[in-house]
């Protein structure tokens, strides 16, 4: 599914929020990896929506859809 930039960024910041509470992660990381990202939880959540396995959606109304 195609994103706007400002779904993007909710998205990718709600996840990121989940993932500084606990939550585990979606995508396979070893321990050179997360180094790499610094334990970012921001990076880690940016990572999985380019792989899109973040587990939010977004409704979009049937407004959005005639306008294009």
């Amino acid at each position: 599914m195609k994103y706007t930039k400002y779904e993007q960024a909710r998205i990718i910041g709600a996840r990121a929020l989940q993932l500084s509470m606990g939550a585990p992660f979606k995508v396979k990381l070893g321990k050179k990896d997360l180094e790499k990202l610094s334990y970012n939880p921001l990076e880690i959540a940016k990572r999985e929506f380019k792989e899109g396995l973040i587990p939010i959606a977004v409704k979009k109304s049937s407004a959005e859809k005639q306008e294009k």
